[in-house]
């Protein structure tokens, strides 16, 4: 996901980094065991003047299966569930609403799966997290999974990449 959205104009800042579980400062590790109760996620910054949390929602939901729970490509555990976590109450009803639209237009052969909750316990992912598919790019992961997310987007909302 970090892969897309660095790319996404309006995006001004991406952080990959662990969310919504009980452990202090977790690393990478940890979050693998599945017991610190984290997700993987990244963490937003954006200039509202030029994308708002609907767009912001519109490339997530494009872009990753929010049917499957705890899965994300061939990734399983509940680090890799789907997830948004807000920190307004504003962002909270964007979300809600987009998933009611989805359900109701049966957007997706299943029921959606993504937990809307208040941001908690964020911690940053290590360095060697950070950027990683501009970092690793032939990298299995990135060419089986980041990079279609990133073909996908670029080709769905062109207006959006980043000149």
């Amino acid at each position: 996901t970090e892969a897309v959205y660095v790319k996404v104009r309006g995006v001004t800042d991406v952080e990959s980094g662990y969310s919504n579980g009980h452990a202090e400062h977790p690393s990478y590790e940890q979050v693998c065991t599945g017991r610190t109760g984290h997700a993987e996620v990244v963490r937003l910054t954006y200039d509202p003047a030029q994308i708002g949390v609907r767009e912001i929602l519109e490339i997530f939901f494009l872009i990753h299966d929010p049917t499957t729970p705890n899965r994300q490509g061939n990734d399983t555990g509940t680090q890799y569930r789907s997830g948004i976590y807000w920190s307004t109450e504003a962002q909270k009803k964007v979300a809600d609403d987009m998933i009611a639209e989805l359900t109701e237009g049966k957007a997706y052969g299943a029921p959606i799966v993504t937990e809307v909750l208040p941001v908690s316990n964020y911690w940053p992912a290590e360095d060697y997290h950070q950027d990683f598919f501009e970092n690793n790019p032939t990298q299995g992961y990135c060419m089986a999974v980041a990079a279609p997310k990133v073909a996908k987007f670029r080709k769905t909302f062109a207006e959006r990449v980043k000149g």
